[in-house]
């Protein structure tokens, strides 16, 4: 059994994982922002926990850490002004990050998007270029941590049905699409793989069975 914290449990991702956790024999904890999603966060069995990471600093979030054996990122600003994206997606999740390191939690996992990197090509006038920038950061920032760390890199997300099959760009693939349901297994498949640990692994809906394409 590990101890698990979800940074973002009431979105999308977050609430499909937190289930696959628990049927795995984890205990979650689960972390939001609004107090009205509680009752919906307890029913995926995580232990749901208010909390809004863009407003605490780093010895704040460090306390909310404690006692986990890894964390996983996939809050967002889900859009909005630029200010908040950067507030969240970067700033929020860098702090996450050390707040990680300064509560012994060593194992990291970040959802991020396929594309991001350094060389994201968004151009400054699109309104994606802040996500793409915050994502970017907060990917680099993670890559230079001491932290157990696996960063994940999922296309355009989808409401489909999960299918259990990946394809990742190390096979081949190119951006496209994968559901919200395989992102969350593969999210849950990277925890129980120390394999992951350093990798970056960009990924769609595919034909390979996702324990199998995480496999380096």
């Amino acid at each position: 059994m590990a101890r698990i914290v979800i940074i973002g449990g009431h979105g999308k991702v977050g609430l499909l994982l937190a289930p696959l956790l628990v049927a795995a024999g984890d205990e979650v904890t689960s972390i939001f922002r609004n107090p009205d999603h509680s009752a919906e966060v307890a029913a995926t069995g995580a232990r749901p926990v208010v909390a809004d990471v863009e407003k605490l600093d780093t010895e704040a979030i460090a306390a909310l850490l404690a006692g986990h054996d890894a964390v996983v990122w996939c809050a967002g600003a889900g859009g909005g002004s630029p200010e908040r994206t950067y507030a969240v997606d970067r700033d929020a999740a860098i702090r996450s990050m050390d707040a990680a390191a300064e509560a012994g939690v060593r194992r990291y996992v970040m959802v991020s998007y396929f594309g991001a990197g350094p060389d994201h090509g968004v151009p400054a006038d699109n309104g994606f270029f802040p996500y793409a920038e915050a994502k970017s950061a907060a990917d680099a920032h993670l890559a230079g941590t001491a932290l157990e760390w696996t960063i994940l890199r999922p296309s355009r997300l989808t409401t489909d049905a999960p299918t259990g099959l990946i394809e990742t760009s190390a096979q081949g693939a190119a951006s496209g699409a994968v559901s919200r349901a395989d992102v969350a297994a593969t999210v849950a498949a990277v925890l129980a793989n120390p394999d992951t640990r350093g990798a970056t692994i960009e990924f769609n809906n595919g034909g390979t069975p996702i324990a199998s394409a995480l496999v380096p």
